[in-house]
Order: C-alpha cells, then sequence, then structure tokens
C-alpha cells in the first residue's frame, strides 16, 4: 500500500530533520555545489606560445620588407600557433565538512517530506526481471517524469528491469544524498530504508 510520507511519519520512525525555517539553506548550496563540481574532470589543456613546437628565429628583418613586423612563427596570431588565456589542466574539486554534508542531507529531505513529494511503500520489487513490468509498478505508484526510489536494497532482477528506464533511478538508502533527494519530482520510500536514513539523520 502506497501512502504519503508526513513529517508525523518520519517523526515516528525517527528521522531528525531541519525544524528551524530557513536553516539548512546555505549547507545544500555549498554541497550540490560541491558534487557538481567534483564530477568535473578538468583535463582540458591548451599550449601557450613557450610550449607550441616551432623555432624561436625571427621569420623577416624587422625594417624595410612593407610587412607586419613577426618575431616568431608560435605567435598566437598565427595558425598553429600558442593559445592566448587558453585552459590549463586543473583539480576542481571542493571538499565539503561531513556536517555540512549531514545538514544539507536533513535540510533536503526536510523539504521533500514537507512538500508531499515522499510515497512510502512497504516493498517494491520485480520478479520477472521485465522493463515493461518496472513501468507498470512505477506508474501505479506516481505519474512523474523523474522518479527515485529509495530502498535498503535492490535484488538484481529489479535492477536488470530499471536499467533501460532513464526517467527511474533506484538508489539505495546508504548511497542516497541531497543531489539525488533534489534531482527528482516524486521519491518512492521504501519502507526497509528507514532504519538507515534514520541511522544517517541522527
Amino acid at each position: 500500500m502506497a501512502t504519503t510520507f508526513t513529517l508525523e511519519a518520519a517523526k515516528t520512525a525517527n528521522l531528525r530533520l531541519v525544524e528551524e525555517e530557513g536553516k539548512g539553506l546555505q549547507a545544500l548550496h555549498d554541497t550540490i555545489t560541491a558534487y557538481r563540481a567534483n564530477r568535473r574532470q578538468g583535463n582540458a589543456n591548451t599550449k601557450s606560445r613557450a610550449e607550441v613546437a616551432g623555432s624561436n628565429k625571427k621569420l623577416w628583418k624587422q625594417k624595410g620588407t612593407g610587412r607586419a613586423r613577426m618575431g616568431s612563427a608560435r605567435s598566437p596570431i598565427w595558425s598553429g600557433g600558442g593559445v592566448v588565456w587558453g585552459p590549463k589542466t586543473r583539480d576542481w574539486s571542493i571538499k565539503t565538512p561531513k556536517k555540512v554534508k549531514a545538514l544539507a542531507f536533513r535540510t533536503a529531505l526536510t523539504d521533500r517530506i514537507a512538500s508531499a513529494d515522499v510515497i512510502n511503500v512497504d516493498s517494491f520489487a520485480i520478479t520477472d526481471g521485465k522493463t515493461k513490468s518496472f513501468i507498470s509498478a512505477v506508474a501505479a505508484l506516481s505519474d512523474a517524469k523523474k522518479v527515485l526510489i529509495v530502498s535498503e536494497k535492490f535484488d538484481e532482477v529489479t535492477f536488470r528491469s530499471a536499467r533501460n528506464v532513464q526517467s527511474v533511478l533506484l538508489m539505495s538508502a546508504a548511497e542516497l544524498n541531497a543531489e539525488h533527494l533534489l534531482n527528482c519530482d516524486k521519491i518512492i520510500l521504501v519502507s526497509d530504508a528507514l532504519e538507515t536514513l534514520a541511522r544517517r539523520t541522527a
């Protein structure tokens, strides 16, 4: 049976939520920014005029030719020359304190529960491993475009039935983070995940 997971139900399940209005918003912003920055590869790299291959020989004399003065073929205005202010390899990662991430997680969870976006179900599993069966099971619970299903764990058959459905994400309660909670329209919360969520929000 599917029911809307309320703030009262969260307290009954021992989930520690954010009660003070506005608290945790900065932590949530910083954490989401860090998650996205940490996914950046930062391996774009260009060569300056000091790094490109080529001779330093002056191409023609400074005066008397009628042409513009030119010192090197590695000049940025020449084809094959260096790049001015181009990107360099860098590390974009941002370190976020554990307490900040924990507060961000509780803030995101509180917001989704308060907005009635969390649906509680006793169990969720697909026995035949068919994508069609998975889509039907999700549609019976929610008609949202993007759905996040959170459980303590999923069996291999259920994972296999969901792998071709890009609009639905299966996530274990231990791996769930604030970005997952915000990046969906509806959240289907399986009851067996409540114990782990209570431990993570404690």
